[in-house]
């Protein structure tokens, strides 16, 4: 039997990267999924967002696995559009037992120099979007007396890092956050815990900008970004992160294996935080 067979998995950002990692990961485990992405562009972030076509490739992946799935294009900047994915979701599939809050922007520029916009936005989706996509679901997951969520803050949710503050204030404010779900949960006997990934490669960290970053240089290339992996990350042959290793760590989380875990942040980091200092990349 699979480990989530009979579920119904709700992962937000789902359109590829992380999100899709994750959606296919709870796939293979048993789970339906309904998979919610913006699907657009964003004008504040500086590498392009997913597409319809990308959040339709995932659909059919996990189709393709055997599961059902349920694509939606929505904001997680707007409470209207995940109430209504919410009711959406239950309409079709009944229930949702496991909400993934992956959703989420990065941008880089010294905190004097983040516009007011690429602030808002910033906080809007990485935080309070975590913090509508739980409420959204949450009194579904009362009612039944069950659920589980899972929160995707990162390690500069523990630690800061030069020219980002507006995405390590957004992620230690999603810790904050967590913490104080679980704990207001707990009696309802929902678990709410954070997943923590330190350098993953995605789309998120191939652009320039990101590479000039790694390379501690401009004119930054892909491979100056797989060498600053290794020197990132404390364990031995560990470059840049699979996102499969992230959904590994969720999927544990979300399944009966962790059925008193609750509160927690996993560093999924590969020794990281052993290292000195803050997460300068370079």
């Amino acid at each position: 039997m699979k480990i989530l067979e009979g579920k119904v998995a709700f992962v937000t950002g789902a359109a590829r990267g992380q999100g899709r990692c994750h959606a296919l990961t709870l796939a293979r485990a048993g789970a339906d999924i309904i998979a919610l992405d913006l699907a657009e562009s964003i004008d504040t972030v500086p590498f392009p967002g997913a597409t319809k076509d990308e959040l339709a490739e995932t659909v059919r992946d996990i189709e393709a696995l055997g599961q059902r799935a349920l694509s939606i294009q929505a904001d997680v900047r707007s409470q209207t559009q995940l109430d209504d994915a919410v009711s959406r979701a239950i309409t079709e599939f009944g229930n949702i037992d496991i909400l993934i809050a992956n959703a989420g922007i990065w941008g880089l520029a010294p905190f004097w120099e983040i516009t007011d916009s690429e602030w808002d936005n910033m906080i809007d989706i990485n935080l309070s979007g975590v913090w509508r996509s739980t409420k959204a679901v949450t009194p579904h997951m009362i009612e039944r007396g069950s659920g589980v969520i899972i929160m995707t803050s990162s390690i500069n949710g523990m630690e800061p890092c030069m020219n980002y503050a507006h995405y390590v204030a957004a992620k230690h404010g999603v810790l904050g956050l967590m913490k104080n779900v679980a704990l207001e949960l707990a009696p309802h006997g929902i678990r709410c815990n954070a997943v923590c990934p330190g350098a993953v490669d995605t789309v998120m960290l191939n652009w320039q900008g990101a590479y000039d970053l790694f390379a501690g240089h401009e004119g930054g290339t892909r491979d100056d970004f797989v060498r600053a992996g290794h020197s990132f990350h404390a364990l031995k042959d560990v470059g840049m992160l699979d996102p499969q290793v992230v959904a590994d760590a969720t999927l544990w989380l979300v399944s009966d294996q962790a059925a008193v875990i609750t509160g927690v942040a996993l560093p999924i980091e590969a020794g990281h935080m052993l290292l000195t200092g803050s997460s300068d990349p370079s």
